[in-house]
């Protein structure tokens, strides 16, 4: 799951970010409100967090912009300001959620999933994704089927997370790339083959009855076995 994280305030927002990515989400940073705005601009996100007071740009004025285009990206409002008039500024202008500062990195987290749940398609209030005889638990990252289980690294959990979540959808190594890895400069396309191979050898361990299909020249699926 992809999120961008604005805020100015530089050791915070790098706080924030190392907190979102142990938790394996996948940030990108914004540091003003116009900035925020040309990543929302140019990217796809599953969720974000905009702090209110921000240079050039302040975060319900990114909100509002966000939301005259007919942007609805799950939306979480960070600030210092806990007046009622500031929360209900917030909440109109089209915020999902609204937070404020110190906060508890607990809350934050359960904060997001909460945000987040309807706009990924989890229904259930345990954030387990069952497809098949694999079960996903979204808060242990474990994977795992009557024969076994394994807890998934990073990026292992946020790509069958994402498969999981929309079985039987195409994603080119491409839209992996730009969902999960976002703009970690040193990752090269050769890493999401790499990391579908890690999966595969998981779900044959598992005995699983999906299994992830590449289809030529157009990505990766995650499909029911045929012989299952």
């Amino acid at each position: 799951m992809r999120l961008l994280l604005a805020e100015d305030e530089v050791s915070l927002s790098k706080a924030i970010a190392a907190i979102l990515k142990k938790n394996n989400y996948t940030v990108d940073t914004a540091y003003d409100g116009i900035e925020a705005l040309e990543y929302l601009e140019t990217n796809e996100y599953d969720g974000v967090i905009l702090d209110v007071m921000m240079p050039q740009l302040d975060g319900i004025s990114v909100l509002q912009k966000l939301r005259k285009v007919g942007n609805h990206v799950p939306v979480m409002l960070l600030t210092a300001k806990a007046e009622v008039d500031d929360k209900v500024l917030g909440l109109d202008s089209g915020a999902n959620d609204y937070l404020t500062k110190p906060f508890a990195a607990k809350e934050l987290l359960a904060r997001i999933r909460a945000m987040t749940r309807g706009n990924t398609g989890a229904s259930q209030a345990d954030s387990k994704l069952h497809l098949g005889n694999v079960t996903l638990d979204c808060a242990t990252f474990a994977l795992s089927s009557p024969f076994g289980s394994f807890t998934l690294a990073n990026k292992e959990f946020q790509m069958i997370e994402l498969l999981m979540r929309n079985p039987k959808q195409i994603f080119s190594a491409e839209q992996f790339m730009d969902r999960i890895w976002g703009f970690e400069a040193n990752a090269e396309s050769n890493v999401v083959w790499t990391y579908i191979s890690y999966l595969r050898k998981k779900l044959t361990a598992l005995r699983a009855d999906i299994e992830i299909k590449a289809r030529r020249g157009a990505g990766y699926s995650l499909e029911l076995r045929e012989d299952a």
